[in-house]
């Protein structure tokens, strides 16, 4: 530890025992260049000035560079909040020391602390020591984090050796030590602005504007609360002294602590909301009839239509380069609703989930535009659900940092067609591999909302219940089953599955994996306490395939997948066509089972057939070629049936629309 941390420690511990005073008579604002309050923590005088927030290579939420003029001294804390600070004022904390192998000492930074206890634990020490306690704003924090500099760091174009352990992402936390003060603090006297734990700010998140600001304060509202710094098991590019984080206030997990502010809260007017996104804009109100445009009982088909439309070369916050992991619903007014994520990488953290509407009696998808992206997570996984009546539910994975193997759960709802979505609960706040979100969300007789997610190797339900403000996962803690032909266990076989409820209250699931090599089914007759699995008669499914199974208005059960895993020598699938020749095709197929998926007798390639045509598939599908045999090869596939009793296929960036009578229509091959 430095030496002058090292005396500081020794004043901590003198005034723990009521050896020294202050000096400060309490209410009295402190006017010295350094601070120490009761709790032992230490304060540097911040002197007003300005400075030019963002960074003009950096991400797209840290442009446009804006000059940014810091009015009133302000006193900040030297170091991150320590566990022994922060139980003075919350002692049942120390039941977290140590979770999942970190911060287990006194010195070390407090982590699993949300915005909202942090803020309490200013309030708390304002009322204490009779001093105007609370979090930096983002543009103090930035300001005294770069301590005169221009450069990515406060230590120039790169972190020095000393601020280069943990600096790579990892797939679970790792034990590293958090002490505060360690390393060398910045020009300002400020330690730990590079790493250790991210630090909670006063603001709300949002977009800078094209301004020289005063004073700012952040955005009147908004989603997520902002974080700085970065942390330990993050890349260096995350700690830049102009890199934005955030998540919502209510989490907390092992990357985030924070630091205090001692002084008044500028009374600057904070922004107000930007303009509202496509999906956001015009959107009726007016519930619709659902007439039917078509006769259900004539075969009806059209596409595949592009839904993913996205500029190109966009870089943010929309990414042209991936976009996946689909999901569907329809609004009661009539539009189709999609999400998916688009980012650069899929374990990178400026993925983001966006959205596009299809409004009703429209020919052509809106553009894109953003939807939920908590700033720098890793939010993989989305599904978004109609409940029949006023409610749409978006479900979403909360990340931690990059990759998609630490979420929490979260859910929203809208009761206007998605033009506003409330605010985002938890509903499950540990971050584990069990909160991967899969399109397919649906609700029992009972009304209770079942929302699948992947596991390790396997599928977990979470289902939901007295109007969804209960949730349970009825696989969690308990081991990972052995998937063979007629073994049991409580989770279901396969990941990226689907699940339908039978008319008899069972559960079916079709997952992605493989029994005897062939896709795994799962069935439960517990609401997914306990499942038996066996090997289907359909081939497995590999990397970029996602299955769905959607049960009909009608009453069949529709199976859509792919005929080969691979592209490389692909086998295909026979299938009887209207000639009664067996015909082998090849890519995305669809299958009916009239008896709650004991047999299949419907199979049918889903094309719009006619002579070969190249589609972009988007996504890990990219260009393929569509015709009479030959189907989308890969993609990941979500599904609705709307009230009109059309069925509405998308997959990673094209949509098709059928019925019933189509699927059950033998295949024309010339």
């Amino acid at each position: 530890m430095h030496t002058k941390l090292k005396c500081l420690s020794f004043t901590s511990a003198l005034l723990s025992l009521g050896l020294m005073w202050s000096g400060v008579v309490a209410g009295e604002l402190p006017s010295g260049q350094d601070y120490s309050n009761s709790l032992g923590m230490s304060f540097v005088r911040v002197e007003p000035g300005a400075f030019y927030r963002g960074a003009p290579g950096g991400d797209w939420d840290e442009r446009p560079v804006h000059k940014v003029n810091i009015t009133a001294p302000f006193y900040l804390g030297r170091t991150e909040v320590t566990n022994a600070q922060y139980e003075q004022f919350d002692p049942d904390h120390s039941a977290l020391r140590g979770h999942r192998g970190l911060s287990n000492r006194d010195e070390e930074a407090v982590i699993f602390v949300s915005w909202t206890e942090a803020q309490a634990f200013c309030e708390w020490l304002s009322a204490k020591e009779g001093l105007p306690y609370r979090l930096p704003t983002e543009a103090e924090w930035e300001y005294a984090c770069r301590a005169g500099t221009f450069t990515p760091y406060s230590t120039g174009q790169h972190l020095t050796e000393e601020y280069q352990n943990y600096r790579r992402m990892v797939s679970d936390p790792e034990p590293v030590p958090l002490d505060v003060g360690e390393k060398a603090p910045n020009p300002w006297g400020l330690f730990d602005m590079h790493g250790n734990v991210e630090e909670w700010c006063y603001d709300w998140y949002g977009p800078y504007v094209n301004a020289e600001l005063t004073d700012p304060v952040g955005y009147s509202d908004g989603d997520f609360r902002v974080t700085r710094g970065g942390s330990h098991s993050t890349p260096a590019y995350y700690l830049r002294s102009a890199n934005r984080q955030g998540t919502l206030p209510e989490n907390k997990n092992w990357l985030i602590g924070f630091r205090v502010v001692l002084g008044e809260l500028p009374d600057t007017r904070p922004v107000k909301q930007v303009e509202d996104p496509l999906w956001q804009q015009n959107v009726t109100q007016e519930k619709s009839k659902w007439k039917h445009k078509i006769d259900l009982d004539k075969p009806y088909f059209t596409g595949p239509k592009r839904f993913v439309r996205i500029q190109h070369d966009s870089d943010g916050p929309l990414y042209s380069r991936h976009n996946h992991q689909p999901a569907l619903t329809a609004c009661p007014n009539g539009d189709l609703l999609a999400i998916w994520y688009s980012t650069r990488e899929e374990n990178g953290r400026e993925l983001g989930v966006v959205a596009a509407r299809l409004r009703a009696g429209a020919e052509e998808w809106d553009w894109a535009a953003p939807f939920w992206n908590a700033p720098d997570r890793n939010d993989h996984g989305s599904d978004i659900y109609w409940d029949g009546e006023q409610t749409l539910y978006h479900f979403n994975g909360l990340g931690t940092d990059g990759t998609w193997y630490k979420l929490a759960l979260v859910m929203r709802t809208s009761t206007d067609n998605g033009r506003t979505w409330s605010k985002a609960r938890i509903i499950n706040p540990n971050h584990t591999r069990r909160n991967q979100v899969i399109a397919g969300t649906f609700q029992t007789p009972g009304g209770k909302i079942v929302v699948k997610c992947d596991a390790t190797g396997g599928t977990a339900l979470h289902i939901g219940s007295e109007n969804a403000t209960r949730w349970n996962d009825p696989g969690e803690g308990k081991p990972k089953p052995d998937w063979s032909d007629g073994a049991t266990g409580a989770w279901i076989a396969g990941i990226h599955a689907g699940v339908v409820q039978l008319d008899s209250g069972d559960l079916l699931a079709v997952g992605r994996g493989g029994i005897n090599g062939r896709l795994p089914i799962s069935r439960s007759r517990d609401l997914g306490q306990t499942w038996q699995f066996s090997a289907s008669e359909f081939p497995v499914l590999g990397g970029g395939q996602r299955l769905v199974l959607l049960k009909l208005t009608e009453g069949p059960i529709l199976l859509v997948s792919f005929t080969d895993a691979t592209r490389g020598k692909p086998e295909g699938m026979l299938i009887e066509s209207a000639s009664g020749d067996s015909v082998r095709v090849y890519g995305m197929y669809g299958a009916l089972s009239y008896d709650g998926g004991q047999t299949w007798p419907v199979k049918k390639l889903i094309t719009a057939g006619g002579p070969p045509m190249e589609w972009d598939g988007g996504g890990n599908t990219k260009q393929f070629i569509m015709d009479e045999t030959h189907a989308e090869p890969r993609g990941y596939l979500a599904a609705r049936q709307t009230p009109d009793g059309i069925i509405h296929l998308i997959s990673s960036a094209l949509h098709y629309q059928f019925n019933l009578a189509w699927l059950e229509q033998p295949m024309q091959v010339n």
